[in-house]
């Protein structure tokens, strides 16, 4: 699981914008590793308590992935909905 702060106030729209892609980059490496663990488990590499315990863990890395995708998009919308404050 890649790091993760719920500290947005010193980020730029760019920085969000970033993790979000690092989010999707999580998201994929998340979907490859559950094909993997079911394709081991067809080939019969693993165990049956082996893969349900794998499984489990994949699911659970998807829930907190598909979470941030949420926090990260309410913030996105928030900095590009922002009024523009002019200086001077």
């Amino acid at each position: 699981m890649p790091h993760w702060s719920e500290d947005f106030s010193g980020l730029s729209l760019d920085d969000v914008r970033r993790s979000q892609s690092e989010n999707r980059a999580w998201s994929k490496e998340l979907r490859l590793r559950n094909v993997q663990v079911v394709n081991s488990r067809l080939a019969k590499c693993i165990s049956m308590d082996d893969y349900v315990a794998l499984r489990a863990g994949v699911k659970e890395d998807a829930a907190e992935c598909r979470r941030r995708a949420a926090v990260l998009e309410t913030q996105i919308i928030r900095r590009a909905s922002a009024p523009l404050v002019r200086e001077g």
